[in-house]
């Protein structure tokens, strides 16, 4: 085998290995993904990588159409006063907005 050979194998390698430690990161909590990413160039992970599909993968999550959402807290803005999904299930419907208006 030649030094080619080898040198393609390993880059091979290095690859799948750097592949694997940023999809286990992105599996993370958003917080601890964030402080992986502090420690790369961005544009090494979102430029070399398929980043947006592995970023869609391990996001997935569980639920199905038709399933109970997961119970969580938010501020509401402009207070510091808590709201809670829970508390607004059975009384009537929520719809959820997520975006930037600014």
């Amino acid at each position: 085998m030649t030094f080619a050979f080898y040198g393609l194998l390993g880059l091979t390698a290095a690859y799948a290995v750097f592949f694997a430690v940023v999809l286990a990161a992105m599996r993370r909590p958003p917080a601890q993904f964030g402080q992986f990413m502090k420690r790369l160039p961005a544009a090494l992970v979102w430029g070399a990588l398929p980043a947006p599909r592995m970023w869609s993968w391990a996001r997935r999550g569980g639920l199905a159409p038709g399933d109970r959402a997961p119970d969580f807290s938010l501020r509401r803005q402009g207070s510091g006063d808590r709201v809670t999904l829970s508390s607004y299930r059975g009384a009537r419907p929520v719809v959820l907005v997520f975006g930037s208006y600014t």
